[in-house]
């Protein structure tokens, strides 16, 4: 796997300057952007960002889900999109999809242990949302 040195410039609360800290991160694909500040935060973002990526992990999470599965756990996303998501998510080796030779074709979705290891994040993710966000509640008219 091809691998490419990140650096981002650290700070110290008490700090006037900061340091360079490089890191080397696998590249499983090309960057969506091409001026990224080198964080390692950023990169981050950019393969678990969007409205969807980070929620179609927490529900595989749970375990291996068929593509119907998530639809129905994800009503307002379009198939569409949820197929081009979990094809990023896969791509970027997050995601490791199965196809079963049947009629009607099977497909399963689960997390490889590169998406597994975001599980801590997305769980600190949802309990600072629990602590800090107020639920929507829909207007009664």
């Amino acid at each position: 796997m091809r691998q490419r040195l990140l650096s981002c410039v650290h700070r110290h609360k008490n700090a006037e300057i900061g340091h360079v800290v490089s890191y080397l991160i696998p590249v499983m694909r090309k960057q969506r952007h091409t001026a990224y500040t080198n964080c390692p935060v950023e990169a981050a973002l950019d393969v678990i960002g969007g409205k969807w990526k980070s929620i179609i992990l927490f529900r595989l999470m749970e375990g291996t889900r068929r593509f119907n599965e998530l639809r129905r756990l994800l009503p307002s996303v379009t198939q569409r999109t949820l197929t081009n998501q979990l094809r990023e998510l896969e791509r970027d080796g997050l995601v490791h999809r199965t196809v079963f030779a049947e009629i009607p074709p099977r497909v399963e979705y689960r997390l490889t242990p590169l998406g597994e290891s975001l599980e801590p994040v997305l769980r600190e993710l949802r309990s600072w949302a629990e602590q800090h966000m107020q639920p929507l509640v829909p207007d009664e008219r």
